[in-house]
């Protein structure tokens, strides 16, 4: 589907409704809820007896993402699979995406084609079909936006609300990855700004780079927790930061809590990006964002079935309402209040 000679074919040849045919023309169903996709007025889809969960992101060219530095793959990759750590987050099952770009005359033909192949390539790792969408042109470069439509059992969901004191706070994975890889990269393209001829310096860092770039959804966590018996009792995905999601948890469900910050897990790039730019770890994990891991509470009684799982951090515990919403500092144990300073869309 790629054009590999280095030509370059306006929009315009193709129109509208051509285009659609020419990124749509090679979509492959594989889900059985999917009846109808892309090429009606509507998908049709047919779950049965399966509660539906909904969600959509919108990335904006300038605000989410920088073309200098993020590759049109990566970026249709990303898109897709922000939005299906949404559906993961309510311990549901990803089964269909819609698609809308807004986009500029500036962009060819063959740049689509690059978005989309990774978006093509998310739909086949996470085993979701592109069912429909929109296009439109845009004044102001690129937006993307897309939907998900998954689906669960009743008795699997699992909401921000039903976290209760005396509940353990886990975290998947490691945190602040994605805020120091997007630091590097930053550098890296003020440092081109300045001389074209240098080279990014990337050696070593390819880790924190993936984070942000191509971040991937916590597809193995509803496996897993039925594989240990758990059923999380409130559930988030990091996208805005620790410290906002623990406000959200808390909030919706009417609790405190207390995290532990030498509970708090890093990739050895993080902490070594951390110490080039002079940045605490623990601000890019509360206030960084973009590291789509789970966060999530259990009763404490379930504390045995988690407790020797490699990719499972037990970070603090709920507490009544009365008691706020508080950060435990390692060493002096001095009680912090959290404030939610991660990233916020509409903040000037």
């Amino acid at each position: 589907m790629i054009n590999t000679t280095h030509t370059k074919t306006a929009l315009s040849e193709l129109g509208e409704f051509g285009l659609i045919r020419h990124l749509t023309e090679n979509i492959v169903l594989i889900n059985e809820s999917t009846l109808k996709g892309v090429g009606d007025d509507c998908a049709v889809l047919d779950f049965k007896n399966k509660k539906i969960v909904v969600t959509t992101d919108l990335l904006t060219e300038g605000v989410h993402f920088n073309l200098m530095y993020v590759p049109l793959r990566h970026l249709g990759y990303k898109a897709v699979t922000v939005n299906l750590s949404d559906v993961y987050a309510m311990n549901a099952t990803p089964r269909q995406i819609t698609v809308s770009i807004a986009v500029s005359a500036k962009m060819s033909v063959e740049a689509l084609d690059e978005l989309y192949s990774g978006i093509y390539l998310a739909c086949e790792r996470y085993g979701v079909d592109l069912v429909g969408g929109d296009t439109t042109s845009s004044l102001t470069g690129l937006t993307i936006s897309v939907t998900a439509i998954g689906e669960a059992d009743e008795e699997d969901l699992v909401y921000r609300n039903g976290a209760k004191n005396t509940d353990l706070l886990c975290v998947t994975g490691d945190l602040g990855g994605a805020y120091m890889g997007l630091q590097l990269l930053e550098r890296e393209n003020e440092v081109f700004k300045v001389n074209p001829q240098m080279s990014p310096q990337f050696t070593g860092y390819d880790y924190i780079l993936e984070r942000q770039l191509k971040p991937e959804a916590r597809k193995d966590m509803p496996g897993v927790f039925r594989e240990l018996g758990v059923k999380p009792t409130s559930m988030i995905d990091i996208s805005d930061g620790l410290s906002s999601e623990i406000l959200h948890l808390c909030t919706e469900s009417g609790v405190g809590c207390r995290l532990y910050e030498d509970r708090l897990l890093y990739d050895n790039q993080t902490k070594k990006m951390a110490a080039e730019l002079n940045i605490n770890p623990l601000v890019a994990a509360l206030n960084g964002g973009e590291d789509y891991e789970l966060l999530f509470t259990i009763p404490v009684a379930d504390h045995g079935k988690i407790l020797n799982h490699p990719d499972i951090s037990v970070i603090g515990h709920i507490t009544d309402k009365s008691e706020g919403v508080n950060l435990i500092t390692a060493g002096a144990g001095q009680s912090i209040p959290l404030q939610a300073q991660g990233w916020n869309h509409l903040k000037d």
